[in-house]
């Protein structure tokens, strides 16, 4: 095996591993001698002292030491930055300013600071409260005398300070600005490496204009190099997600080649110029990927003897140490001396919360910021024995700094990195007056892009275990800011930080359903494979049996007028033999019930590749839809159980002495449970394993599209310990479900489906005179608005639009069907939602790279595609769709006003209307008066907005700055009121209830001669 290829095998190996399993081959290199931590202490020290003088000059360092994250001052400054100057119309932005600065305590801040900037800046805040706030007691009469200029006023002047506060983080607008900002004083003796301000493109346009820009960067640098050697001359950094949409695994077979062709490029020019360009770290999923492609274009004859090409390596990730390797195995076999830029980590909050969503084994990083260290410090000492690496360290921490510059001695043959508006002091005086290098990584573009950027050096700044914000915190001493971090990390066995549960326990008191990481290439090929193999054929005893067949057509199930259904006397036997099977089932401890939950969610995740390969051929569903579908189930299953344990308890009441009463809650009879075909086996297993659990016998009908998924499921639950009797399938269309609930021994139902069929069930139980009074539990479908205002962030807005309509083929009873844009923003919006619809794959659920599948079958293809057409006038954007194969092609329909969209299109086609500004009320108002009440979404920056859409929206569930889609077991109960449903909310603590009755036992205890209990009271206290 190559030293590459053992580099790779070693990151696959390295990449969820415990956490304690990784530290310990990290601490030996990391750990100093004691001369040599000593030694490296003291030079700190001298750096902590230049830091701190730094910090004392400038203002702004000042003003965000005044105002840290830890504070609610400073949040509200975070929020207002983060949003402010993308907001286009003054209404909304005065909403902002109030919401953000008319809230907090500016006050406590005043005359607080040594800066007499910060100071009058502080004063500025309390006189905006006073302006802007709405409490009458304060700044009342001067807000009134200003009532006319007042709020243009301070407008102006937020804008002017957001303004600054970007310039100090970017170092200009435009490159030329840039390069004329990195030669002036203050910049003396530092190289720089110019980044091109922009998150990951949403479309293709966005890309190309990002390659252009990289492109412009590349050209203009080398206009300015002066320097002999490359190493003392500014460079380029380029983001690869910038330059394409689909920057993904599953699109890697299109995106990777892309983006080759593109850094090709972009490195040839850098290299005719004689400039440097890096390649910078992207989130760990997306390693695999810019490995490739950094390899590729390394390996490229035309660029020997450049010596100007690198990467970023990511030191808070546990394949951190293999990348190093990787990188001087590449420049070993290709001649070439790779750059490579250390740093410490950009994005460890997302991707733990990626991890947590997806229910993966392990993180892929450190979860304390001391292993961090740790690692970044094994790391360095790899790269400094490496002899095909030029290394370049970027961190603002002292204690690290010192390190390097011990190990290094008298070498000069590195450089250093910061971030620029980062770190004054640390380095001035290592360039000036010692001679090593430091690069400052230099953002260019215009405040618009700056937003995200900002945000994400303000929070690494203000993170409590960052080392600037220890910095500024006086209680922190020199000790604490110089401790050993391997020795902190040995003292606790290199255990992960007992704050961040692993993925799997999330949830404390049960288990978190298991994902795949379907971003590792290897998985989803594996994946893939197993959704492809299922052979639909049956073996003797009517169960499937894998082959080996072409995924999703010559495998594909038949039609549903060929499907087996089940005939009206047999769904009177098993409701016959579930009633009788009641009794022992409701008398089963509960305990005993929700262990067989418990089993069946295990047999669920142990049979997860048979069941999405159902769910994708069945179903119609894509891999990812399918992998979750699986885990809801799992979830459903655990959480009910959970419930149960805690809920269903005899419960001793309160009442007079002499009387013991107790509450108990039983099972109602037989439970018909009715489930839709759009999630065939999470919303089918959540109704029976509810009913079941509360003591119910069950009679479950799927859908007529999806009766194979529903069998397996059944015979899951059988071998979890159901008895057969007490749980059976009733397969069949309406008539089948029509006698179902008409059944005089049917004793409850649950139903997911449409409002009519909800209807329809609701009668039925009522005709009977002399049938009990039986519950109708249903969830039912939705017009589900979003609504944006402008202070929203287009390229998240578009992201969670494109989710929240089209994933799934729009078939998800919270899928988004009305769009209701900020006219001040509408156009702009629309014009990225095109785009990025542009980028998405319809085709093949079983291939990887399908975005959208087709609808579930003909007839809901015809209803969708003769409503689509009718409304051809009124269309936005529409994408090209497969002719055959009952593909809807994802639709933008534009409505004049709200009251337009009468009926819920359970497909990809999605509604859009404008409101204005001031308008919200009425537009929430007009959004209820559609009488549904399922799913609505938000996206705003102003917490006033999202109070008042949370009090007045009647829907059960609202989403706030997120996608509409994929609610969580247990976090977010999902279920409508008014015409979308009955409540309690699936997966929510209330649920069971439905599903039970209640019974008291009231019992005088002293009708077997006298109150024995209060004759027998001790006397106490001495009395």
């Amino acid at each position: 095996m190559s030293d590459l290829a053992a580099a790779r095998a070693a990151m696959r190996t390295l990449h969820r591993a415990p956490e304690p399993q990784v530290l310990a081959g990290l601490l030996p290199t990391a750990t100093l001698a004691p001369a040599t931590r000593d030694a490296v202490v003291g030079r700190a020290l001298g750096l902590l002292a230049d830091l701190r003088a730094a910090q004392r000059e400038g203002w702004v360092n000042r003003f965000l030491h005044q105002y840290r994250l830890n504070t609610a001052e400073g949040v509200a400054l975070l929020s207002l930055a983060e949003a402010f100057l993308r907001v286009p119309d003054p209404e909304t932005a005065d909403l902002l300013i109030r919401d953000k600065i008319g809230t907090a305590d500016w006050a406590a801040h005043l005359g607080e600071s040594d800066s007499a900037l910060v100071n009058s800046a502080t004063w500025g805040l309390v006189m905006t409260r006073a302006l802007m706030g709405d409490d009458a007691g304060r700044g009342g009469v001067l807000r009134r005398l200003v009532a006319r200029a007042g709020e243009p006023f301070v407008r102006q002047a937020v804008g002017a300070a957001m303004r600054m506060m970007g310039q100090v983080f970017v170092m200009g607008r435009t490159i030329d600005e840039a390069l004329a900002r990195a030669g002036d004083k203050d910049n003396r003796g530092f190289t720089a490496s110019f980044d091109m301000l922009g998150e990951a493109a949403r479309t293709f346009p966005d890309g190309m204009r990002y390659f252009a820009s990289y492109q412009a960067a590349i050209a203009d640098t080398a206009k300015a190099a002066k320097a002999n050697r490359i190493e003392d001359r500014h460079s380029v950094s380029v983001k690869l997600s910038a330059l394409h949409p689909r920057y993904e695994t599953a699109h890697a077979a299109t995106a990777v080649p892309a983006l080759t062709d593109m850094l090709r490029q972009l490195a040839e020019a850098a290299a005719a110029a004689g400039i440097g360009l890096t390649v910078d770290a992207e989130e760990s999923e997306r390693l695999a990927m810019s490995l490739d492609i950094i390899e590729a274009v390394a390996r490229l004859p035309q660029l020997k003897g450049w010596g100007g090409f690198g990467m970023a390596a990511q030191g808070y990730g546990k394949r951190a140490r293999a990348v190093i390797a990787w990188a001087d195995a590449l420049g070993a076999e290709t001649g070439q001396r790779l750059t490579v830029r250390l740093v410490k980590g950009a994005y460890w909050d997302s991707e733990i919360k990626r991890t947590q969503e997806a229910g993966l084994a392990d993180y892929p990083l450190f979860t304390r910021k001391a292993a961090t260290d740790v690692s970044y410090l094994a790391c360095a000492h790899d790269m400094l024995a490496a002899r095909h690496i030029y290394p370049a360290f970027a961190s603002h921490n002292a204690l690290t700094v010192a390190t390097i510059l011990e190990w290094t001695g008298p070498d000069r043959d590195f450089e250093f990195q910061r971030l620029h508006g980062m770190g004054e002091g640390l380095y001035e005086r290592l360039v000036r007056e010692e001679g090593y290098r430091c690069r400052t990584y230099a953002p260019v573009g215009g405040h618009r892009d700056l937003l995200a950027y900002l945000v994400r050096r303000l929070l690494e700044n203000g993170a409590n275990s960052s080392f600037v914000h220890q910095l500024a915190d006086e209680s922190v001493s020199d000790e604490s800011l110089l401790a050993d971090p391997a020795a902190k990390i040995a003292s606790v066995g290199g255990a992960p930080h007992p704050s961040i549960p692993l993925p799997v326990r999330l949830f404390g008191d049960r288990d978190n359903s298991a994902g795949l990481d379907l971003a590792d290439a290897e998985v989803l090929a594996k994946t893939a494979d197993a959704v492809g193999s299922l052979d639909f054929a049956r073996d003797e005893r009517g169960e499937e049996r894998s082959a080996g067949g072409a995924p999703g057509r010559a495998n594909s199930p038949p039609a549903p007028a060929e499907r087996s259904r089940g005939t009206p006397q047999e769904l009177a036997a098993a409701i016959d033999a579930a009633d009788a099977a009641f009794p022992a089932w409701s008398a089963t401890p509960i305990a005993a019930r929700a262990a067989i939950l418990d089993r069946l969610a295990d047999l669920i995740e142990a049979d997860r590749d048979a069941l999405m390969a159902l769910l994708v051929h069945e179903a119609r569903k894509t891999i990812g839809d399918a992998l979750g579908e699986v885990r809801e189930a799992a979830d459903f299953c655990r959480y009910y159980a959970a419930e149960a344990r805690a809920r269903f308890a005899p419960i001793t009441l309160p009442g007079p002495t002499g009387e013991r009463n107790e509450l108990r809650l039983e099972g109602r009879g037989v439970f018909a449970a009715i489930a839709p075909w759009n999630f065939p086996l999470a919303i089918f297993l959540g109704q029976v394993a509810a009913a079941l659990v509360a003591g119910n016998s069950v009679i479950a009908k799927p859908a007529p599209q999806t009766p194979r998924i529903a069998a397996r499921a059944v015979a899951l639950a059988h071998r979890a310990g159901v008895p057969a009797d007490v749980l059976a399938l009733a397969i069949g269309g309406g008539e089948i479900g029509d006698a179902l609930v008409r059944h005089p021994r049917i004793m409850g139902v649950a139903f997911t489906g449409s409002t009519a069929t909800a209807r329809r069930i609701a009668r039925a139980l009522l005709d009977d005179e002399t049938r009990p009074l039986v519950p109708l539990v249903a969830e039912t479908g939705g017009i589900n608005a979003m609504i944006v205002d402008s202070t929203a962030l287009t390229e998240q807005v578009v992201h969670d639009v494109i989710t929240s309509a089209f994933r799934s083929a729009g078939q998800r009873c919270s899928a988004l069907r009305l769009l209701l844009l900020q006219e001040d923003i509408a156009e702009r919006t629309l014009d990225m939602l095109k785009g990025a619809m542009d980028t998405l794959v319809i085709g093949d659920p079983a291939d990887p790279a399908t975005d959208i599948g087709p609808v579930i079958d003909a007839a809901a293809h015809r209803r969708l595609e003769d409503y689509a057409q009718s409304q051809r006038a009124r269309w936005v954007h529409r994408l090209p769709a497969p002719a055959s194969g009952d593909f809807v092609a994802p639709t933008v329909i534009r409505l004049d006003r709200i009251a337009d969209l009468r009926d819920e299109w359970f497909g990809p086609l999605l509604h859009v209307a404008t409101w204005r500004a001031g308008e919200l009320p009425e537009t929430v108002g007009a959004v209820n008066a559609l009488g549904y009440g399922l799913t609505m979404g938000l996206h705003s920056r102003i917490a006033t907005t999202a109070a008042a859409v949370t009090a007045t929206a009647q829907v059960g569930n609202l989403y706030i700055n997120r996608s509409m889609i994929g609610a969580v077991v247990g976090s977010q109960p999902f279920g409508g009121e008014a015409r979308s449903g009955t409540g309690f909310k699936a997966g929510g603590p209330h649920y069971l209830l439905r599903f039970a009755t209640e019974r008291v036992v009231s019992t005088d205890t002293t009708s077997a001669g006298g109150n024995a209990t209060l004759l027998s009271i001790e006397d106490v206290g001495g009395i």
